[in-house]
C-alpha cells in the first residue's frame, strides 16, 4: 500500500495548526518553544514529502537548514529563558516585563 502525498500534507497541516494554537494560547515560554519546534517539524515533513514525490533532493536539503535554525533557536531561546528564570523566577511570558523601557 502506497501512502499518497495528501496524507503527509494533512499530517503536516495538523502539526502546524497545533503548533500555532500552542503559541497563541499558552503563556509558558518552554511550551511556546516546543510549539515552535512542532511548526518547524511540520514544515520539514512537507519538504520531505514534496521532495520524495517530486524526485528532487532540494526539499531534503532545506530540511537540514530548518533543523539548523531549530537547533540555534533552541539553544539561544533556552539560554534566554534560563536567564529570565534566574532573574524573575518564572517562565510565564505575561509576568516577564523587564524588557520594557
Amino acid at each position: 500500500m502506497k501512502i499518497g502525498l495528501n496524507y503527509y500534507l494533512w499530517i503536516s497541516a495538523f502539526m502546524f495548526t497545533v503548533g500555532v494554537l500552542g503559541v497563541l494560547t499558552r503563556r509558558n515560554a518552554i511550551v511556546i518553544f516546543m510549539c515552535i519546534e512542532l511548526m518547524l517539524n511540520a514544515v520539514n515533513l512537507s519538504f520531505v514529502a514534496f521532495s520524495h514525490f517530486m524526485g528532487d533532493i532540494q526539499g531534503q536539503m532545506m530540511v537540514f537548514f530548518v533543523m539548523t535554525v531549530a537547533a540555534a533557536e533552541a539553544a539561544i531561546g533556552l539560554a534566554i529563558v534560563i536567564s529570565l528564570f534566574r532573574n524573575k523566577e518564572t517562565v510565564n511570558i505575561d509576568e516577564i516585563n523587564i524588557l520594557k523601557g
